[in-house]
């Protein structure tokens, strides 16, 4: 018996840039069949791959509209019951993927075999109808997933519990916050029994309670024998729900394996413009004590601006003198995505004693041990100063990091732990 129920082969997506994208979506469609239904017609001669010229657009059109491939060649196959993380920088495709796979657009060429239905949960609006009541849009997409209205009844009352909106239930969606929204939406595709659920970053509006209730309930169905794909940056959460990912880079596939092994291989693979920072040129020379240059880099030693808590990582500094100090520091903090510092650590604090810094270049490095900043969003402020005097060079906000629970004490317990640093300490216990 053939266990696949996805096949994806030699996908790709072509959009044209600079050029209105009248072609994407019933909503554009209508527009301009109802506006200019001549145009429209003339339009339409040509087709996503169909080969045929289309002489009804202008020259200057044709000209400045530039081809763009989200996908390109993208091939693989999801086995019945396979929970699969779909991983890959901002960019790489992962949307336009799963908007593929959901039927919401077409490819421009290759070809997607699925078998069962699909329950998509892509972005919040996605599948609800905004005038109708939270009420009749369980139906509604009940209905629309081929299920009675007797199948949907039996399942009524569990996803109004799961989503939490019971109060609000008759009310209309369009007049529900994000959060209600996507718990409802949620609630709908996870209850309603597809053979296949994908799920994109949007659980990201919810709180971290209503997450880790998704995260149980996508486990839950896996465990029940259908499939899961999962979109997320949250290398955490993909480590704890998906066995396979497939990594995206580019609209290409980079790798397709094993969770745990591509996950490292991931976050350690990708120069990343948040990690590396570089005066310009243009603004060197100016001042005695200049920051040249600053670089997150992982364990491994490579410049990423993602790391994992169970692992150290480090701070490369370089800065030029143009004349002697006597006790110049050099120092880091970091401050979390919601503006708390939470450490500072100077090129001082091992030494006991202020250290001399003579005329030219000099470079320092600080280790940062593993398990000790809370997993989350960090930036990082680099300064050069004279203690009780002054600033004599500040790198402000200019590189950004983030600490993922892979491996932490968090993610294997899911114990939430609180607090903006989450150092492993020694306890000794013993009986009174």
């Amino acid at each position: 018996m053939n266990d696949t129920i996805i096949r994806v082969e030699n996908l790709s997506k072509q959009y044209m840039l600079g050029k209105n994208g009248g072609s994407e979506g019933l909503r554009h469609l209508i527009h301009d069949l109802a506006t200019a239904p001549l145009r429209w017609l003339g339009n339409r001669r040509s087709l996503p791959g169909s080969g045929v010229a289309n002489n009804g657009g202008s020259e200057t059109n044709q000209k400045s509209a530039k081809d763009f491939w989200a996908l390109k060649d993208v091939s693989f196959e999801i086995k019945r019951g396979e929970v699969v993380g779909i991983i890959g920088r901002n960019g790489a495709g992962k949307s336009t993927l799963l908007k593929i796979l959901s039927r919401i657009t077409e490819p421009t060429e290759g070809h997607v075999e699925i078998t069962g239905r699909v329950a998509s949960l892509l972005e919040v609006g996605t599948g609800f109808h905004p005038e109708l009541s939270g009420r009749e849009n369980i139906f509604l997409n009940g209905a629309i997933l081929g299920m009675s209205r007797a199948e949907i009844r039996k399942k009524f009352d569990e996803i109004v519990a799961f989503s939490e909106v019971e109060q609000f239930l008759d009310t209309p969606v369009k007049r529900y916050s994000s959060g209600m929204y996507v718990r409802l939406a949620f609630a709908v595709a996870a209850h309603l029994e597809p053979e296949i659920l994908i799920v994109d970053e949007v659980l990201a509006v919810g709180d971290a309670q209503f997450q880790k209730k998704c995260l149980g309930k996508m486990q839950d169905v896996a465990k029940g024998g259908r499939t899961v794909l999962f979109v997320s940056h949250n290398m955490a959460a993909v480590q704890q729900l998906c066995s396979k990912l497939v990594w995206l880079q580019g609209g290409t596939v980079v790798k397709i394996g094993n969770a745990a092994n591509l996950i490292r291989e991931y976050l350690g693979s990708s120069q990343s413009t948040n990690a590396v920072w570089s005066r310009p040129t243009s603004d060197c020379g100016h001042n005695d004590v200049e920051i040249i240059c600053a670089a997150i880099v992982n364990s491994s030693g490579n410049i990423s601006d993602q790391v994992c808590g169970s692992e150290g990582f480090g701070i490369k500094i370089s800065l030029r003198c143009k004349r002697d100090y006597e006790y110049m520091q050099v120092a880091v903090r970091f401050t979390n995505q919601n503006g708390i510092p939470c450490l500072s650590t100077c090129n001082t604090d091992n030494a006991g004693a202020f250290i001399p810094i003579s005329v030219g270049l000099h470079d320092f490095f600080v280790c940062m041990p593993a398990n000790l900043l809370a997993p989350g969003l960090y930036t990082l402020k680099i300064a050069a100063h004279l203690p009780k005097v002054g600033i004599l060079d500040l790198v402000d906000d200019k590189l950004a990091l983030s600490i993922n629970e892979v491996g932490s004490l968090s993610a294997l317990f899911g114990d939430g732990r609180l607090g903006v640093v989450q150092p492993i300490l020694t306890w000794r216990h013993s009986i009174a």
